[in-house]
């Protein structure tokens, strides 16, 4: 099977992948990659964890792209496979107020949707604002985004757990594509399952910007800077390095190689010339500027899910560098 800088060479003129402009990037903030995945059954449990640590990182990016495989027409499998699943000992809490759904904001290219479930794993305390309009209780928070043949949704978070995620535009003439792997935003902790711990998250419509507070103290933003067929960006910065804890999370699914959300993992360590790549379950850990989390071929569970990259990490309050563009040329010898 070709390497991942072979398959992006090959592929480049067809699809975009997040890895080459990843690959091609100056060197940010190396942080600590370690994998605390387990092997499970359940393809509806979480069982991948890659956690991102720095005491330095004040900023960075996650990208969400394609598959190098998705096509238009390809069958994909969105149901849930409940085999060998057992749910029974999940705590359930019951909603603070009635459920339903709700539009939090709209304009006519973007549009803010809350849902609030009748029960949730975790009790409902974090709070959703919108310019001085609050909402209690919301479970799940939708982005949708005008395209010229209709609607779109591309990122989903849950405020009560953390989690969130993202997905591009599908290339035409697809109308949508799946949510796969999920990642954690802010001090991570473990109740029950990772998560974090949010006190308020506010919605920014003007700067595409979502503003959290976490409980433990500290804040972050989430600004979505790019969405279009190819991939979807969020640069994320906090208002100070999250130093004893990991400051993010990606989460996935693997079962078997054709029952996943993400199969491999390539990460471009501190340093070396080249990336090194592995399966997602024998990876162990890293320290790295660069990781890409993914599939090279096609799984019969959410099949047109994202790959994703996390990079740019900075000391700073922005991430390192302009992503995906060009090295700067040479200076010309007179």
């Amino acid at each position: 099977m070709p390497s991942l800088p072979r398959l992006a060479t090959l592929l480049a003129p067809f699809v975009f992948l997040a890895l080459p402009a990843a690959a091609a990037s100056l060197d940010g903030v190396a942080v600590d990659i370690v994998n605390e995945s387990e092997p499970v059954l359940c393809a509806e449990k979480d069982n991948v964890a890659l956690s991102l640590s720095s005491p330095e990182v004040r900023a960075f990016r996650i990208e969400a792209a394609h598959p190098v495989y998705l096509a238009p027409g390809m069958r994909d499998n969105w149901e849930a496979d409940w085999t060998a699943c057992d749910m029974s000992g999940d705590p359930a809490f019951a909603t603070p107020a009635p459920p339903g759904r709700f539009t939090l904001y709209e304009q006519p290219d973007m549009w803010l949707v809350g849902w609030r479930y009748g029960s949730f794993w975790r009790p409902a305390t974090a709070n959703v604002r919108i310019g001085d309009t609050v909402h209690e209780g919301l479970h799940l928070i939708q982005l949708w985004l005008l395209r010229t043949d209709g609607s779109e949704e591309v990122l989903v978070f849950y405020p009560q757990d953390g989690y969130w995620r993202a997905r591009p535009l599908a290339p035409r003439p697809m109308r949508n594509t799946a949510y796969g792997s999920s990642f954690l935003i802010g001090p991570v902790e473990v109740d029950g399952r990772p998560i974090v711990n949010i006190k308020e998250v506010a919605f920014d419509p003007a700067a595409r910007r979502f503003d959290l507070s976490f409980t433990r103290g500290g804040s972050a933003t989430v600004s979505v800077v790019n969405a279009d067929e190819n991939r979807i960006a969020l640069d994320v910065a906090f208002d100070a390095p999250i130093k004893d804890v990991p400051f993010s999370m990606l989460r996935s699914m693997y079962i078997t190689e054709f029952n996943n959300d993400a199969a491999r993992v390539a990460v471009r360590e501190a340093g070396a010339n080249s990336w090194r790549e592995e399966p997602v379950m024998s990876f162990g850990r890293a320290r790295a500027t660069d990781i890409w989390v993914g599939r090279l071929a096609p799984s019969q569970h959410n099949k047109s899910s994202p790959d994703f990259v996390f990079n740019s990490f900075s000391d700073g309050p922005a991430p390192k560098r302009p992503r995906n563009e060009p090295p700067a040329a040479p200076p010309v010898v007179q």
